[in-house]
């Protein structure tokens, strides 16, 4: 094999890998998770392209300040929101996002994680995830789940339930971060 064989080898080669990361770049831009343009017609009958503004998507609610101390999930009922809080870590909240609660709340208080199952059917016969219960009250059992379908429908007002929904991602970063005996604070 000559010397003429090898550079035209690795002259394709590096072709190859040039196209490859051009073909991944091409449209990178409309699959990254920013503002995306929005069209609309002018009262000349022009389009007109306009990006939105960071203001315009909704922020979360700030942890409350009465929430405790120490690694923690914070519950509020007032936003029906959840964080996870890391003292050790920097920012301190991982994760925060909103919930869909049952028809009966938590008292607020300090709970333990007690029990945790992988996947289970919920009080709405849905199919769930990520069980994460923390709270026992006159029989009705409080904790965080997803439904398997992704809903998160808040339940029927005759059903007497204490789950606590999330979507599946949600669900996922909650189980990720509480196993057994972590703190769950419930806030007013």
């Amino acid at each position: 094999m000559g010397p003429g064989v090898v550079v035209t080898g690795l002259t394709l080669g590096a072709l190859a890998v040039v196209s490859l990361l051009a073909f991944q770049a091409n449209g990178a831009e409309n699959r990254a998770g920013g503002p995306r343009p929005v069209a609309s017609v002018t009262p000349t009958g022009q389009t007109a392209t306009a990006t939105p503004s960071a203001s315009a998507t909704p922020t979360a609610p700030a942890l409350p300040a009465n929430s405790g101390s120490g690694l923690r999930v914070v519950y509020s009922l007032g936003t029906h929101h959840v964080w996870l809080v890391d003292p050790k870590k920097d920012p301190q909240v991982q994760a925060n996002f909103a919930v869909t609660p049952g028809t009966l709340e938590p008292t607020p208080g300090n709970y333990p994680v007690y029990n945790r199952r992988a996947q289970g059917t919920g009080t709405d016969s849905k199919q769930i995830e990520h069980v994460v219960l923390f709270a026992q009250l006159n029989g009705t059992v409080f904790g965080f789940s997803a439904a398997l379908d992704g809903s998160t429908t808040p339940p029927d007002p005759k059903t007497k339930t204490g789950a606590i929904r999330g979507s599946r991602q949600d669900g996922q970063l909650l189980w990720d971060f509480a196993p057994n005996g972590t703190k769950v604070v419930v806030v007013p």
